[in-house]
């Protein structure tokens, strides 16, 4: 068997993410496994046995932690608890997840920051499926409103710089959102090298 080329990762890794993830629902799983790699700042989309589509993301610019108050991104197992946002004009930001109604200015600049740090666009809310780790207590994951969502800082991505949410690209968020059904399993994890 010939070695893979130097410009495509192995994805082994994910293999085992997802075989992990899916080991705990019921057979005939049909949904999307999605699996954010913290130490990537990426998203992979699995479906069908191989990785449909990948995102730049940004976690948390605390890195990974999940505590209550932490401003860190929780790891482990979660599912898609809630979609908010279907339909709404793109960059349009939310407050207590609802739409304000106010399209946000996108900033593209890299590393730029607004003071807005807006919601925008689509929410897809997280709720932890591990006991101890991200549900329950101090450490859950769905009282801590942790998100994958829109943001207005897009220069950003790629680098953690979240408050404990996982921000995408406005139009990458869409169309996440457009392929991602309630109940689908979100892996967050981080690797060491």
């Amino acid at each position: 068997m010939a070695a893979a080329e130097p410009s495509t990762p192995s994805t082994g890794w994910l293999e085992q993410v997802v075989s992990a993830a899916l080991g705990r629902e019921p057979q005939g799983w049909s949904r999307p496994v999605l699996v954010v790699r913290v130490d990537e700042q990426r998203l992979y989309v699995w479906e069908d046995g191989r990785v449909v589509e990948t995102f730049p993301v940004s976690t948390a610019a605390r890195g990974t932690g999940n505590r209550d108050g932490s401003l860190q991104t929780p790891l482990g197992l979660h599912r898609v608890a809630r979609r908010i946002g279907d339909g709404v004009p793109c960059g349009t930001i939310f407050r207590g997840r609802v739409p304000t109604g106010t399209v946000a200015r996108i900033l593209q600049d890299p590393g730029a920051s607004s003071a807005l740090d807006a919601i925008t666009s689509r929410i897809l809310w997280l709720e932890g499926l591990e006991p101890g780790l991200n549900r329950g207590g101090e450490v859950d994951s769905f009282s801590r409103y942790i998100y994958l969502h829109g943001t207005d800082e897009e220069g950003r991505i790629g680098t953690p710089a979240s408050h404990g949410c996982i921000r995408l690209r406005n139009q990458d968020m869409i169309t996440l959102f457009a392929r991602v059904p309630l109940n689908s399993l979100v892996s967050i994890v981080e690797i060491s090298r």
